[in-house]
């Protein structure tokens, strides 16, 4: 077994031998990633034996969190609320930039807002309320954060202006942030088992009690007092999201884990858990054509293409089929790669010209990229794989005819440049398409996390299908139901996972001290 920072500072129970039965734990969670370990660390501020379960191996392990870029959503009043998260900031970067602000009535609309108000109001109310403080906590266990320069602010008159509501990054991304958390848990003495598959909750008509676990080839029995689930959605089981989410989904790729196939949905599903939120909707975006079919860690979330506002997009008919440009890419993204998937043949071409080509974010300049280049529009449609060239060269010129360039472009904003008498129009950033050389990138879907799960109250317990809390069980994460509806807004899962994380580890371990106590 590998050796984690710091882990001659917790017991090495992962390497004893494996026993039929363990020993009781104060608090078990399942799951490795950021919800999980946010829910242990707060566990372990007030019991002394925490256990996490990591279904995936060592080299794997972290969940989705891993993969992703590690932005982070916060209500910020200014500056100062920055700084309790990047004390490091300088008076230098300070003065060069914009940060802007983010208010918790922001916050408040875009949930709404991208969700067509149908985010539960409570646990939303959690999400906002308690973004700033959970993220000051995780400062406080060890997790840095940096701005997102890179991907959510432009240079204007030689001052970076941050938009979109987007302002923090886990230091290091998704890996930076699990392995922050993954250091703070040896720290604090949380026990993490890798290849530990949790698959079925020990309960009675008292509540939960421990989970069964396949550790080593062999079933074993982990008592605990209290149990969180925070193993993830049903993402990277086929059969479930086409169950779920409708025919053609067995065909979209998987960005992140493999391993997150609605283990603990099922679990707590088969002791009565109450099913909530929009089990038919998932976050899902455009994703290189040919990605493999699970995420790779040694790219990332870089597979991603998201500078589609600044370009067009063609399907197999050469058609353009959405509105590019009807908001910041952070509150389209996760609803267009299921508008890519029910495209003909699964994908879409993503197609720029040379003026806005410095404005394309890093994950179009990897090698793993499906691209092509030309000089005219006439060579470039004939180059897009699987298209008709000949509709898809008219599709462009009457796009370039129908942009409104009495408009000033402007990024950092909703600039209103858009188009007037197409069938789809493009709201904002529209740019004529007339410099070369054209560059177009092939994507098809690529699904993240799915929305349906369990139902929570405010304590992060799970609530059975007559309306009860099940007692001793907690949930975190992407497979809490009722948050996100039909998208969400960029950088809100990370947020989400910590905040009831932590909410469900402190739940957890008080009903541990109360049936210690008992």
């Amino acid at each position: 077994m590998p050796t984690l920072p710091g882990e001659a500072l917790r017991p090495v129970v992962a390497n004893q031998p494996v026993k039929k039965s363990m020993e009781q734990f104060d608090v078990v969670v399942v799951g490795g990633g950021n919800a999980a370990m946010c829910a242990a660390l707060s566990a372990r501020e007030s019991v002394s034996r925490v256990l996490c379960l990591e279904r995936a191996p060592f080299d794997e392990a972290g969940g989705n969190s891993k993969f992703t870029a590690g932005a982070m959503r916060v209500v910020y009043d200014g500056v100062d609320d920055l700084k309790k998260l990047m004390p490091d900031l300088t008076d230098q970067e300070i003065a060069n930039t914009d940060f802007g602000t983010y208010t918790a009535d922001q916050f408040f609309d875009d949930m709404g807002r991208v969700t067509q108000y149908r985010c539960d109001p409570d646990l939303t109310e959690l999400l906002v309320r308690r973004s700033l403080d959970t993220m000051v906590w995780m400062r406080g266990k060890g997790v840095r954060f940096a701005p997102i320069w890179g991907r959510q602010a432009f240079k204007i008159d030689g001052k970076f202006k941050f938009w979109g509501g987007l302002t923090v990054e886990a230091w290091g991304g998704g890996p930076g942030l699990v392995d922050g958390l993954t250091a703070s848990c040896a720290k604090h003495g949380v026990d993490i088992w890798y290849s530990s598959r949790a698959f079925e909750l020990i309960a009675d008509d008292d509540g939960v009690h421990g989970v069964r676990v396949k550790r080593e080839g062999r079933t074993i029995e982990v008592r605990a007092r209290s149990v969180v689930l925070a193993g993830g959605g049903f993402q990277a089981n086929p059969e479930w999201r086409t169950r779920y989410l409708g025919p053609g989904w067995e065909l979209a790729k998987v960005r992140g884990t493999r391993f997150n196939t609605g283990d603990s949905l099922q679990m707590a599903m088969n002791i009565g858990a109450a099913p909530v939120g929009n089990w038919s909707g998932c976050h899902a975006v455009s994703w290189e054509r040919n990605a493999p079919e699970f995420g790779d860690l040694a790219v990332g979330d870089q597979f991603q293409k998201h500078s589609y506002p600044f370009g067009v997009m063609l399907n197999a008919e050469g058609k353009r089929f959405v509105d590019e440009g009807a908001d910041f890419r952070n509150y389209t993204y996760a609803k267009y790669g299921r508008v890519v998937l029910n495209q003909p043949g699964q994908f879409a071409w993503q197609v720029f010209d040379a003026k806005v080509k410095h404005l394309l974010r890093d994950e179009y300049k990897i090698r793993q990229i499906t691209k092509v280049t030309a000089n005219t529009l006439e060579e470039l449609v004939e180059k897009l794989d699987d298209v008709n060239p000949a509709a898809a060269l008219a599709e462009l010129k009457q796009y370039n005819a129908a942009v409104r360039t009495d408009v000033p472009f402007n990024p950092n904003v909703k600039d209103g440049r858009s188009t007037a008498g197409l069938a789809i129009n493009k709201s904002n950033w529209a740019n004529v398409l007339d410099t070369a050389p054209f560059e177009a990138y092939a994507v098809t879907c690529g699904v993240t996390f799915t929305f349906g799960g369990l139902r929570i109250n405010t304590d992060a317990n799970v609530i059975n299908t007559d309306g009860q809390p099940i007692p001793g069980l907690y949930a975190a994460g992407e497979l809490v139901g009722g948050i996100f509806y039909f998208n969400y807004p960029g950088g809100s899962g990370l947020t989400n996972g910590s905040v009831f994380g932590r909410i469900a580890g402190a739940s957890a371990a008080r009903e541990a001290v109360s049936r210690a106590g008992a």
